[in-house]
C-alpha cells in the first residue's frame, strides 16, 4: 500500500515538474523594441532607416508607426514572434509589405530589433541586442551633516550656570 502512495505521489510531482518547465518555455514574456534607426559603420557600411514603417504584431488589431529614429516597443508571449511591416523606404515611394517571422532567444528579456539591419540580411549580431536599462542616479541623502566632531570648538566648556564676569 505504501509503495503505491509513494509511486503515484512521485508520478504527480515528475508531472508538476515537467508542466512547469512546459509553462516556463511556453508563457515566458519578452519585451521588444523595434528601432527604425541608421545602422552606422557596420562592416563599413550604413544602413539607412527607412522614412516610414507601419507594424502590425501577431495580427492585433494596433498598429506601431515609426518615422526615421524613433523605437517603439511590443510585447510578446513565447519563443516566437510574428509582425507584418509595411515599409516606405523614400518620401513618395509606395509601401512594401514584409512578413517576419523570428525565434526569441531565451536568456533576453528585452530585445531591440534594428528594422533597417535586419530586412538588409545582416547576421543577428548586427540587428538583435539585449535592452540594458540604465542604472537610477543615487539620490543624496536628505539627512542633515553632523556638525558636531571631534575638533569642534563651539561644544561644552563645563560652565554651567556660571556666569564670566
Amino acid at each position: 500500500m505504501k509503495k503505491k502512495t509513494l509511486l503515484i505521489r512521485l508520478a504527480v510531482l515528475v508531472l508538476c515538474v515537467a508542466l512547469g518547465a512546459t509553462m516556463m518555455v511556453i508563457g515566458r514574456g519578452h519585451t521588444i523594441y523595434l528601432d527604425n534607426k541608421t545602422l552606422e559603420d557596420y562592416q563599413g557600411q550604413e544602413y539607412k532607416a527607412f522614412e516610414r514603417v507601419n507594424i502590425t504584431v501577431d495580427g492585433e488589431d494596433e498598429v506601431i508607426k515609426l518615422k526615421k529614429r524613433e523605437r517603439d516597443m511590443a510585447t510578446c508571449i513565447g519563443q516566437s514572434f510574428h509582425m507584418t511591416l509595411e515599409i516606405t523606404e523614400k518620401k513618395g515611394d509606395e509601401p512594401r509589405v514584409e512578413e517576419i517571422d523570428l525565434k526569441l532567444p531565451y536568456n533576453m528579456d528585452g530585445i531591440i530589433i534594428n528594422l533597417p539591419a535586419y530586412l538588409a540580411g545582416l547576421p543577428e549580431e548586427a540587428w538583435m541586442t539585449e535592452f540594458i536599462p540604465a542604472p537610477e542616479p543615487e539620490e543624496p541623502d536628505e539627512e542633515e551633516p553632523d556638525i558636531g566632531d571631534e575638533f569642534d570648538m563651539g561644544g561644552d566648556l563645563g560652565l554651567e550656570g556660571d556666569a564670566i564676569a
